[in-house]
């Protein structure tokens, strides 16, 4: 029997000329068909992900494919059995992946780097003179990440930019193989390092979860689990024997791909914990947030 409902992860980068009608349109679509999840929308296009029943999503694609300004999506399908979102959230913003190129902005749909097919992209990866670049934010690739690749220590996607000016040197005259999680973001980022003077720039096609799903390469080569942004936080990817995990529980060092949000609210960072250790310490990312946090409800309660 098939599972009742379906993630769908998706973009399109496209030339939208009202936006903001574009989003209204489609806040009535999701909540006709009850759909939950966080969709963006801009001039440049859309970047989603959204659950709901098999049939919905059915037509929810039906819909989106036969629009001219989203048609060509290439849709990437989970099978769940029930929301992995709370609600649903859809918002205008300045880009649909944040980069903040400001005067140096452009839309992917107008200059992006060639796609590699995971078939093309297993073969590369193996190649001399290759660099293998992480297009994600640093919480998403200490839970899983292709074997060698670099690693830029940003919080945010936003910062890349300056990382790769800063680190110019390690990537001169190398193939660059960039990717990320759907690759969305691959598609704005090869274009920036186009536009930075690197020429020999290759993303993965449909990023770490079309690689994962991909029954020919089946995940080879990737390390842990792919960080998502719902309620299931990350999926498996490597399906040969090599697979393993890669990240640790902050407290005792074992393996462990669990994240928590701190218990102390004015921090709310994600941390990884192993059962045992949230059993003996609580949910905290560290030993201040716990003292804080304790010493804050201790005063609440007059103690």
């Amino acid at each position: 029997m098939s599972a009742p409902y379906e993630v769908l992860l998706y973009y399109k980068y496209a030339h939208l000329d009202d936006p903001d009608g574009f989003a209204a349109d489609h806040r009535r679509l999701c909540r006709e068909l009850g759909l939950r999840g966080r969709i963006l929308i801009a001039a440049e296009g859309i970047n989603g992900t959204v659950s709901g029943t098999r049939e919905n999503c059915a037509k929810y694609r039906e819909v989106l494919d036969n629009d001219p300004l989203t048609a060509g999506i290439a849709w990437k399908i989970d099978s769940g059995t029930g929301h992995v979102f709370p609600k649903l959230s859809i918002k205008v913003r300045d880009e649909v992946v944040t980069l903040e190129l400001g005067d140096e902005d452009f839309n992917p749909a107008d200059l992006t780097a060639t796609h590699l097919k995971p078939s093309e992209w297993r073969e590369a990866m193996k190649e001399d003179n290759v660099v293998l670049l992480d297009a994600r934010n640093d919480y998403e690739w200490e839970i899983g990440r292709f074997e060698g690749a670099i690693l830029p220590e940003v919080p945010s996607f936003k910062d890349l930019p300056k990382w790769i000016r800063d680190h110019r040197a390690e990537l001169e005259g190398k193939k660059i193989l960039t990717y990320c999680t759907g690759g969305i973001r691959c598609e704005k980022f090869s274009g920036f390092l186009l536009n930075e003077g690197f020429d020999n720039v290759f993303q993965l096609d449909g990023g770490i979860v079309t690689y994962g799903k991909d029954e020919e390469v089946r995940g080879e080569g990737y390390e842990g689990e792919c960080y998502v942004f719902d309620e299931r936080l990350s999926v498996p990817v490597n399906r040969t024997e090599g697979a393993k995990i890669v990240s640790k529980c902050r407290r005792c060092g074992v393996p462990s791909i669990r994240y928590r949000n701190c218990a102390w609210m004015p921090c709310n960072a994600q941390v990884l914990l192993c059962e045992e250790c949230e059993s003996a310490t609580g949910r905290y990312c560290e030993p201040r947030c716990r003292e804080v946090d304790l010493m804050s409800r201790a005063a609440v309660i007059g103690i």
